[in-house]
């Protein structure tokens, strides 16, 4: 994935470019689509309140709360599909989920700024795994002290988990692409701390 011979800073991720084989992707995909409660939240900018630049929605044991751009995320709960995948997920990477971000990209002009998953309710240094459906997205980590930059090419079916101490050490972000029309539905598996936002 890397040069070995690079000494410039490598995110601590694993990278699953074909987790999910076209078919099944899809399939997912649609699922997904029509089985999760979405939301058009707001979030506060220099200029005012505006739509976020994506739908969401927040699936999760009970008691998994999750805040963060002042929005407070009560869970829904699992869908069969995503909890099929949260299983599969956990049983690789040997954490056991207790909720997931759903992110839908309606196109290109949707999108995700610069930023860390660094909320308390996380810890120091979660693991999170990121599952791509639909269109292919740019995904870029940007490393805090010295700006460096990686990018991946998510693809239908790819998975993507950060671990360690990526999230104190790297910012990331999904950019605006306008050439894409298609949709892109994103799952980011994490463990919430139940009981920490009463």
């Amino acid at each position: 994935m890397f040069d070995l011979f690079d000494d410039t800073p490598q995110p601590d991720v694993d990278w699953y470019p074909d987790w999910l084989a076209p078919e099944a992707a899809a399939a997912t995909l649609a699922r997904i689509v029509a089985e999760a409660g979405w939301r058009q939240e707001r979030i506060r900018t220099p200029g005012g309140w505006v739509d976020q630049p994506r739908l969401t929605a927040w699936q999760g044991d009970p008691g998994a709360i999750y805040v963060y751009s002042g929005i407070r995320n009560e869970p829904q709960p699992w869908s069969s599909t995503v909890a099929e995948l949260r299983d599969a997920i956990s049983g690789l990477c040997g954490v056991r989920f207790n909720s997931v971000l759903l992110n839908r990209y309606r196109t290109g002009t949707d999108s995700m700024g610069w930023h860390a998953d660094r909320e308390p309710e996380l810890g120091s240094e979660p693991v999170i795994a990121s599952l791509s459906l639909g269109a292919e997205r740019r995904f870029d980590l940007r490393h805090n002290a010295t700006g460096v930059v990686r990018a991946f090419r998510l693809m239908s079916g790819s998975l993507l988990v950060m671990k360690g101490r990526t999230q104190a050490e790297w910012r990331h972000r999904v950019p605006k692409a306008p050439s894409v029309n298609g949709e892109r539905v994103n799952l980011t598996f994490r463990v919430v701390t139940e009981g920490y936002r009463k």
